[in-house]
């Protein structure tokens, strides 16, 4: 995985620590000299332990080095060479795209996790056309990485084979999945609690007056899209009175995780008077607002949008997205944090470590047209 320039830094201005000692000398052909008390000013500690840390001398606690260092990061230098990191071995992370936002916030969240302990991320992504995940897999193995992350990948489709994990484990390869529980894959899960967020999202709407509220997702093979619409279900029929039967015929919208899917299914749901709509991804809720306008309808005014995962800038749309915030750092260190475990020797057992996700109310959800009274 490709890491960002961090704060502070370019690639232009990139400087580079000569000897470990004072001088400091630019990358660029303009020399420049700055002092260990820029260093030791950033880092809060004194430039005599500056010198040793960049010395690479004994007597410093591990996180004042740790202080020191990353002063040199934030300050845009190179680490001297003695002080850089030797890896501990390469760490697969398979994604299948990067178009929706909250993978590469995801992959971010692991990869710098993983860096933290020493492996180097490699990120594979699935691209139309192009590589699949069997072929991924196989590149990584190849390349002898000492473990792999799947993201939504082929263990969250019900119609899938899972022997292609089982013969990952007979490799002697360690792996985590995330997002989508399969009984038949012997591995640690990771995932959001996909039905506790439709209830937070239910919930939120019946208390905005709403009583006609739809769900757009994906297809419904895959297992977060049935525990979205259990949770859907069971939420609306206990708020709402509506039988089980009726809520999935009547107010469910299977489509595609894309911007033209949210809108293609919010439409078909607002044809059937839906004033609320909950959409299983912050993309298709971008397509639901421009499936009410393309209408001449208001959003929140005539109709509510809520989104899932509270993806990048989504807080900056127009109208700043209502969403179901899904625990992204915690769910990334918990794979990592797993799949050291299992590369260290002490697997986890065949489980699934599910993550509580937060309503989070901005401007697109309003009380329900005709209830504009309401306290």
């Amino acid at each position: 995985m490709t890491q960002q320039p961090g704060a502070g830094r370019s690639t232009a201005r990139t400087r580079r620590l000569v000897g470990g000692q004072g001088d400091i000398r630019p990358v660029q052909s303009n020399p420049v000299t700055t002092r260990l008390a820029d260093i030791a000013a950033q880092a809060g500690v004194s430039e005599a332990t500056v010198s040793r840390v960049l010395n690479g001398k004994p007597g410093v606690a591990a996180t004042t080095r740790q202080s020191v260092l990353a002063a040199l990061d934030v300050l845009g230098y190179e680490r001297p060479v003695r002080l850089r990191q030797r890896s501990e071995g390469l760490v697969g992370l398979i994604t299948p795209e990067l178009e929706n936002p909250i993978f590469p916030a995801l992959a971010q969240v692991i990869g710098q996790a993983l860096t933290r302990q020493g492996y180097t991320p490699v990120l594979a992504t699935q691209t139309p056309g192009g590589s699949t995940e069997d072929e991924l897999t196989e590149m990584l193995v190849d390349r002898g990485v000492a473990g792999i992350i799947f993201v939504s990948g082929l263990h969250a489709d019900t119609s899938a084979d899972m022997q292609r994990y089982e013969q990952l484990r007979a490799q002697g390869v360690p792996f985590v999945l995330v997002d989508g529980f399969s009984p038949k894959v012997q591995a640690p899960f990771i995932s959001p609690d996909d039905r506790a967020a439709m209830a937070l999202a239910v919930t939120h709407l019946v208390s905005l007056g709403h009583t006609n509220i739809g769900l757009a997702l994906g297809p419904k093979r895959f297992v977060p899209v049935q525990r979205k619409i259990e949770g859907f279900v069971r939420t609306v029929q206990e708020q709402l009175g509506l039988s089980p039967a009726d809520i999935e015929e009547r107010l469910v919208q299977h489509s595609l995780y894309t911007l033209e899917g949210g809108q293609a299914a919010a439409s078909a749901l607002m044809d059937r008077d839906c004033t609320a709509v909950v959409c299983a991804s912050d993309m298709m809720a971008l397509g639901a607002i421009r499936a009410a306008r393309q209408r001449g309808l208001e959003v929140p005014k005539d109709v509510s949008v809520v989104g899932f995962d509270d993806s990048p800038l989504i807080a900056f749309t127009d109208p700043p997205l209502t969403t179901i915030r899904k625990p992204v750092p915690a769910m990334g260190q918990a794979a990592v944090r797993t799949l050291l475990e299992e590369i260290g020797g002490t697997p986890a057992p065949h489980s699934e470590f599910v993550f509580m996700p937060e309503l989070v109310v901005r401007g697109s959800t309003a009380s329900a047209p005709g209830d504009r009274n309401r306290p």
